[in-house]
Formats: C-alpha cells, sequence, structure tokens
C-alpha cells in the first residue's frame, strides 16, 4: 500500500500519541541504523556504498501495553512491523525488508523479579542478556545461557531464533531455560503461557513462538530457571589425530558423564582460528572440555573423560589451553579474530543424530570446496545431546566478487550447495543462529508438506501477514 500526502504525517501522530513524539523517527540517519545487523550481505551492501533496507517509523515501546496499541494500528493500516534487539543477528531476520515499523524494543528493558525460592527470574525482553545474567550472579546464581553475543544480543533476540549458550551440553539451549512468556500477538491481544513447560494441559505455547523471529507476535516478557553458581569448573584441552575421532570420543564422554562444554575443532580450524587465538601449533583435532558443579563430582567427572580420550589415543594438553580458550571465547568473535569484510564467509550449523555426523561433515566440506574454487570450509563441533551433535561449520572466501549483485549471487549459491548437502544426509537447515532471511527460500525443502503447519499458524495468528515479512519462510 502506499500512502499519499499527509497520510505518512497522520500515521507518525497515531504512533506518537502511544509511545511520545520523542520515541518514534523518521530521521534518515536513524532509518540507516537499522538496514544492517551481522548478515554478511547486510553489510557488504552497505560497505559497498549501497542503501540499505530501512523502515518507513522507527518506534520503541516502553511496555507490552504500548506495543499491543501499536500492532492495532498496524493492522488497520496493514503496515509490516519488525522487531529489533540488539542488531547482533546474523541472518538478517530483524532487517525491514518491507519498510514499514520498526519496533526497537530495548526501552523494555525492566528485571521483572529474581525469587530464589522458586529459583526463578523474569525480565522485559529488550534487555540485554548479560545484564540479565549480572542479575543473577549478584545472587550466586546463574540462568547459564553464555553465548558469543552475551553482551549485545537482547532477551527476546536469544528466544527468538532459539540460541544456545556455550554451556548447553549441561544445561540445554535457551527453550530448555525459559520457562513462560508474555507475548503481544499481531491483533494486538496480550497473551501469557502457562507458569511452567512440563505439562499435560495441550501443547506449551512457549514452542510455538520460542524460533518464530517475530513471524507469529512480540515476545515482550520471559522467565527463566536459575540454578547455583558451580563450585567448581575444571577445564581440559585434547589434541585428537582427526576430527573423526574426536567425534566419535566426545559421543562416549557425553554419554557417560554430563560436561558443560565440549567444543571440538576440525584439522583446519585447529591449524587456523584456535592457532591464531590460544597460539596452539600442533596438527590435529582441538577440543576443549569443561565440567563445572559440585566439587567432588567434577573431579571424577574429569577423571573419567581423560579415560576415554586416553582410550582414543588424544593427547593431554592439560587445563591451560582450556582456561585459555573460555577466557577468550569473546575475542573469537572480535575484529583480526573472525572473519571478516571483505572477506566472504558464512556460518551453515546443522545438526543431526550420530549416525549421520560425519557423513554430513564430509558432504557440506566436499559440496563448499569442490564446487568453488578458493573458498574455504572449517567446522568445529559446539553442543552435544544424548541422540547428537551439531556442526558449526563455516565457509571463507577472501577475495568476493566485487560487485554487490554478484557477490550476493556468489553467496547464496554456497548456501545453497552447503545446506543442500547438510539435508540430503540427514542434517537441518540450521541449529541456533535461525533462518530469517537468509535461510528462508530453503524452509520448504526442509519441511516439505509439513510447512502447512507453520503456514496455519501464520494464517490464523496474522492474517493480515505484517509480521516480519519474508522470514522463516512464511
Amino acid at each position: 500500500m502506499e500512502f499519499r500526502a499527509f497520510m505518512v504525517n497522520m500515521i507518525q501522530s497515531e504512533l506518537e500519541d502511544v509511545v511520545g513524539r520523542e520515541n518514534v523517527s523518521v530521521n534518515e540517519a536513524d532509518k540507516l541504523t537499522y538496514g544492517v545487523d551481522y548478515f554478511w550481505v547486510a553489510r557488504m551492501w552497505a560497505d559497498k556504498g549501497k542503501k540499505p533496507p530501512a523502515p518507513d517509523f522507527i518506534v520503541r515501546p516502553g511496555s507490552a501495553e504500548e506495543v499491543s496499541k501499536i500492532l492495532k494500528i498496524a493492522n488497520y493500516y496493514k503496515i509490516p512491523v519488525q522487531t529489533w534487539g540488539g542488531g547482533s543477528g546474523s541472518q538478517g531476520s530483524a532487517l525491514p525488508m518491507a519498510g514499514g515499523i520498526l519496533l526497537d524494543v530495548k526501552r523494555m528493558n525492566r528485571l521483572i523479579s529474581l525469587d530464589e525460592k522458586a529459583m526463578t527470574i523474569t525480565a522485559e525482553t529488550g534487555m540485554i542478556f548479560q545484564t540479565l545474567e549480572w542479575h543473577a550472579n549478584a545472587k550466586g546464581l546463574s540462568i547459564m545461557h553464555i553465548p558469543s553475543c552475551l553482551t549485545c544480543g537482547t532477551v527476546g533476540g536469544a528466544l527468538a531464533h532459539r540460541g544456545i549458550g556455550i554451556l548447553s551440553t549441561k544445561y540445554g539451549k535457551i527453550d530448555d531455560q525459559c520457562l513462560s512468556m508474555e507475548v503481544v500477538l499481531p491483533n494486538g491481544d496480550i497473551i501469557n503461557t502457562l507458569p511452567v513447560p512440563k505439562h499435560a494441559a495441550g501443547p506449551d505455547l512457549n514452542q510455538i513462538f520460542i524460533g518464530s523471529e517475530g513471524t507469529l507476535g512480540v515476545m515482550t516478557k520471559a522467565s527463566f530457571r536459575l540454578v547455583k553458581l558451580p563450585e567448581a569448573r575444571r577445564f581440559r584441552a585434547f589434541l585428537f589425530k582427526d576430527f573423526v575421532t574426536g567425534i566419535e570420543a566426545c559421543k562416549e564422554i557425553v554419554q557417560t558423564v554430563k560436561p558443560s562444554i565440549v567444543r571440538l575443532f576440525d584439522e583446519a580450524e585447529t591449524v587456523s582460528i584456535i592457532k591464531k587465538v590460544l597460539g596452539f601449533d600442533k596438527r590435529g583435532a582441538f577440543m576443549n572440555m569443561a565440567v563445572e558443579g559440585n566439587a567432588r563430582i567434577t573431579a571424577i567427572e574429569e577423571e573419567i573423560a581423560m579415560e576415554i580420550c586416553a582410550k582414543y589415543g588424544a593427547m593431554d594438553l592439560g587445563a591451560e589451553y582450556g582456561e585459555k580458550w573460555f577466557e577468550n571465547r569473546i575475542t573469537f568473535f572480535y575484529p583480526g579474530h573472525i572473519m571478516n569484510n571483505p572477506q566472504m564467509f558464512g556460518t551453515m550449523d546443522t545438526i543431526s543424530t550420530y549416525d549421520n555426523v560425519e557423513r554430513i561433515y564430509w558432504a557440506m566440506k566436499h559440496a563448499v570446496e569442490d564446487n568453488f574454487p578458493n573458498v574455504r570450509f572449517i567446522a568445529h563441533c559446539s553442543h552435544w545431546y544424548d541422540w547428537g551433535t551439531m556442526i558449526y561449520d563455516r565457509f571463507i572466501m577472501d577475495e568476493p566478487p566485487e560487485d554487490p549483485e554478484e557477490a550476493i549471487r556468489l553467496h547464496n549459491q554456497i548456501w545453497n550447495a552447503g545446506v543442500r548437502a547438510a539435508m540430503q544426509n540427514g542434517g537441518v537447515i540450521n541449529d541456533h543462529h535461525g533462518v530469517g532471511l537468509k535461510l528462508s527460500r530453503l524452509m520448504k525443502e526442509q519441511y516439505g508438506p509439513a510447512m502447512q503447519v507453520f503456514n496455519g499458524l501464520k494464517k490464523s495468528l496474522d492474517p493480515n501477514g505484517i509480521m516480519n515479512p519474508y522470514k522463516l519462510g512464511l
């Protein structure tokens, strides 16, 4: 819909009436800010001097009630709505591809409660997750959601793409840690999911909205479980002769004890990023492990894990490299250590049951390196379950095409080849970065006829199709 003459001003006045004039912007410089997140295409596009996608209105709500009123306005005028948290997403999920209203939720950053008896913490979803964790830490507690974007991602952002932290092998993903939520539906209704996620009162509504990337509503509050900070956290690093041997050893470890961290790097990443950040200069597959909790129990768990690694011929590197990795866990993502423009790069994380892991790894590696000259493929497995593990695989091209349109074309071809290789061998589109705009086109291939379930939810909850268009295949 194209608004004529002074109609834009009329809509702006309605939005200002809800949140205050100071919390609505149509400034062109402000709009540019929201046209780039950590999605490679968006960053490249801006670096090439191209105009990024921009919203028509930037609105900063301060409560769920204000979000409700904004969505009612958007529905009346059939204006697209995108929700923006910290802008740290890598899939382009928050980008305002259809213009319209961009909801920056960072004003909604209040701590609602911290209940030491219930062992729960509740906050608004615009809070930076590090801040939420600090509130818990002050009481000797933790949520144990420690992602690499901890200091710049919001609570809502973590929920929107079903995020994961480095301690996931022991404590689970964000959907394991979240107990309940307040959600504003596209029509403006404010709902609350049940206070606990494990029940037989129908499906768990949390799971409809977690991972929905703003396509089904706006999450405005969330409650999480808390655990005591560990009495001990013990690190150990090992070097396996190759990635495949390391996978078998790690599988046995997580089937026997419950480490918090198990990160196994293939040979290519061991001699590149691990060498660069940790100064480790040996060939093989580097693995860092941590066990934590009660000091006596962790000592036994470490001993058992060491015995398993020895059985698979691993070199014991002691605690030093493991501790150094933990200290530098965010440094890995700083400029100078991680891939960065003008390189072309992407993280094709996938996940599968154990029987498919090795096949997926080699299929993706060959799909990328055999079909695209001068593109490197590196990988590690960083989140482990009783039934399988994820592969955090990356491609890197040092000299991508100068022409931005040709660069996007090549970028999408590489993604198509790598992700389809994963799907054809038992993997899924993505483990924890989400789908967004980057992988939206592959959702129908992944789900087939089951996609009608998502489409049915979308049409029922968002009949005007205003919520985050072009994302998640919806």
